[in-house]
Formats: C-alpha cells, structure tokens, sequence
C-alpha cells in the first residue's frame, strides 16, 4: 500500500505543514509578546497597588496605635488628676486655718472657739486627703529640691547641714506630683566666730 502513495504529494503535504506550523507559530510570537507584556503591565499594576493599600493601612494601624495608647494615658492622667487644680486652690484655706490656730493658742478663754475651729480643720483635712492631698513632709528632713523650696538658710550646728530647720509654708502633692512645694528654712554650718 504504501507504494501508492505519491512522493510529490507526501512532500507538498509536509510542506503545506511545515509552512501551517511557521505560519501559526509566528502569530503565536507575534501575540505572545503583547499578551506577556499586557500580564507584566496587569502585575506591576497589582503590585503598585498591592504597596499603596499597604503603606496606608500600615500607617493607619499604627495612627490608631499612638492614639490608642495617647488616649489611655490621657484617661489615666486624668483620672489621677483631676481634683488637683481645686487642690491646689483649697491649700490656701488651709494656711488659713494653720494662721488662726497659731492666734488661738494664746487665748484660754475662748475654748470652744478652739474646739469648733479644731473639728472644721480636721474634717477640711480629711476631706483632702480623700481626694488624694498629702503634706510633704519637710521638718528636720534632708533638703529635696523636688519638694522643698528654700527661702533662706539657717546658720546652726545644732543640726547637720542642708536639713531643714524650719517650715514657713507646708507644701502638698497629689500621688506623686507636687502641687505647691513647701517653703523652708535650711540648716547651715554655722562660722565659728
């Protein structure tokens, strides 16, 4: 059977597919390029995008972090002091009352002055102190610029020096901030003579 077949034949057919095979494959080349740089145009496309939406979501994630964090020291610090700027205002009151009861000492007579004047004190101080007003402590302690406030020093070698000798003004803090600091006297080496 095979000797039926036509070699022109069998050769025109393998050119006729040798030229359908050059002829399919150039416009597949010919396609391909654009349809690979239109997908490379699509991705780069994607990924400019893709790095956009995340550098924004990024910087909003950490935005909403700081404010997060802002916020609840915001929220603490208030909470904490809140009361201290009627503290402060109320001291004032209180050297009023410690001005009146260095007056009221020397009067014998006046008892229940003393009495009544005594009860509203330590109720005012009570009140205070619920609120969260503490006294500094300064008497016969080391001078502590960050409660203290010197106003003179005192020449002495009864006590060793930079310790306060006396208080001319108590001073308060509210947990761990100083609303007035108090007015002091420090101790001095005094010169021998």
């Amino acid at each position: 059977m095979e000797d039926n077949k036509n070699p022109f034949q069998e050769e025109e057919l393998k050119e006729n597919n040798q030229e359908n095979i050059e002829e399919a494959s150039e416009e597949i080349v010919e396609e391909q390029p654009e349809a690979i740089e239109e997908t490379q145009e699509q991705k780069d496309d994607f990924e400019i995008k893709y790095e956009d939406l995340n550098n924004k979501y990024l910087r909003l994630a950490a935005d909403f972090d700081n404010f997060r964090k802002r916020t609840i020291q915001e929220k603490e610090d208030l909470s904490k002091y809140a009361a201290s700027e009627v503290l402060k205002k109320l001291t004032t009151v209180l050297d009023t009352f410690d001005r009146a009861s260095e007056h009221l000492k020397d009067i014998e007579d006046c008892k229940t002055v003393k009495d009544s004047y005594d009860v509203a004190y330590k109720q005012l101080l009570d009140v205070l102190k619920k609120c969260g007003l503490e006294e500094i402590e300064a008497m016969g302690k080391v001078f502590n610029p960050n409660e203290h406030e010197a106003i003179t020093q005192v020449p002495t070698n009864e006590m060793e020096p930079d310790t306060i000798a006396f208080v001319a003004q108590k001073g308060y803090k509210m947990a761990d901030r100083v609303l007035r600091p108090a007015l002091v006297g420090v101790a001095a080496k005094k010169e021998d003579e």
